[in-house]
């Protein structure tokens, strides 16, 4: 078994995908969906988004193989938050505030992974340990009645589970509907994975039209007609959901109907599997690889769209390099960038013009529309 094959099975959940997909499924709405345009262009809009959603939900950070050493730390920008992802010696993460509690300095300049035995300020150099607490200061005499106990760096909502790390800015945050995709994960093995390369795309659009990109088969054998397109059966989808999230399959149903259901490996080579993980992010699972994709909204009409490729290893041969970066450069320069993401700016442009006052959804898009209206749903509109 190896690392992409996860756990010996899969989900029932995704057993239950496969036998649909294999009956030549598509996965239909049950009408043509029509959705104001400027849900995607109305910075009133944006910044209830910004409210409602992103400061008070559950958001991902990246895999937990990001961080595979405890002795690291890694500082985090992207949700405009300056953030610093660490692990203290008992494995366990921390999403901490990158300010000082001195002054206010920003104590990881970087924005990789840094060695971080312990986290000190380049400016008095105050210094706190992996778990944001306080280990020491220079001439503490100088501070009376400091009690450092009471200086630990800010503390955010912190979650790991299924090789993902998740964070929130509302304390409360209820993670329960991440735990759920758990298992769903563990039968990739993501947290065995190996993080091969990482990118992040500034996209002139909405953050929900790069979404809806992957919430939908209906563009495959147009936009990616030149790429991806000769894997798939035009149309043919099965999708469900597990609480918030959403989870579709597709693949090649002729090669699929003879595989054996209990292999596992075989399965996986049969079927893309991928999941947006409600709000903003969207996991593709290809038969030797996944893609991570987050989407950080910064204006109405920028977004910056970071892809994690995850391997089962570190590339061992120069073979095995040159393999990794084909699929690297298919799927993240062309297919995404050039394609999916070119797309999403074109749509932007075109209704920034005001001249739609509604985009159309037909029968294959019907994720589109179930997204949008968890989306207001939590909006509450």
């Amino acid at each position: 078994m190896d690392a992409l094959s996860g756990s010996a099975r899969p989900t029932a959940g995704q057993l239950a995908l496969v036998e649909r997909l294999a009956g030549g499924e598509q996965a239909l709405g049950r009408e043509t969906v029509r959705l104001a345009a400027d849900r995607y262009t109305d910075p009133v809009r944006f910044s209830a988004e910004q409210e409602r959603v992103f400061a008070a939900m559950p958001l991902l950070l990246g895999p937990s193989a990001m961080l595979a050493n405890p002795r690291e730390a890694i500082a985090h920008d992207a949700y405009g938050v300056p953030l610093i992802v660490s692990r203290d010696d008992d494995g366990q993460a921390h999403v901490l505030a990158n300010v000082c509690r001195h002054r206010g300095t920003r104590l990881i300049e970087e924005g990789g992974v840094v060695p971080a035995k312990r986290i000190v300020c380049p400016y008095h150099a105050w210094a706190y340990r992996r778990d944001g607490s306080l280990s020491g200061l220079p001439r503490a005499d100088c501070f009376p009645g400091l009690d450092k106990a009471d200086y630990g760096l800010r503390r955010f909502a912190a979650h790991e589970s299924g090789g993902l790390l998740w964070f929130s800015r509302d304390p409360d945050a209820d993670f329960t509907p991440v735990s759920a995709l758990d298992g769903d994960l563990d039968a990739f093995g993501v947290r065995d994975l190996h993080p091969y390369r990482r990118r992040t795309h500034e996209v002139a659009a909405n953050w929900k039209l790069v979404i809806d990109a992957f919430l939908e088969s209906y563009h495959v054998k147009r936009l990616h007609a030149a790429t991806i397109a000769p894997f798939f059966a035009d149309g043919i989808t099965a999708a469900d959901r597990i609480g918030p999230h959403q989870r579709a399959a597709v693949g090649r149903t002729d090669y699929l109907a003879g595989v054996d259901r209990d292999d596992w490996r075989q399965l996986r080579k049969a079927i893309t599997y991928t999941y947006h993980l409600f709000p903003n992010s969207v996991v593709i699972v290809s038969p030797d690889y996944i893609n991570l994709l987050i989407c950080y909204p910064q204006e109405v009409g920028r977004t910056l769209v970071e892809d994690i490729m995850l391997i089962a290893e570190s590339p061992a041969t120069p073979e095995a390099a040159a393999h990794w970066q084909r699929s690297w450069d298919l799927l993240d320069g062309v297919t995404f960038a050039a394609e999916d993401f070119r797309a999403a700016a074109l749509s932007h442009r075109g209704l920034a013009s005001g001249l739609l006052e509604h985009v159309t959804l037909g029968t294959l898009e019907h994720g589109i529309a179930d997204f949008h209206a968890m989306l207001d749903e939590v909006l509450a509109l």
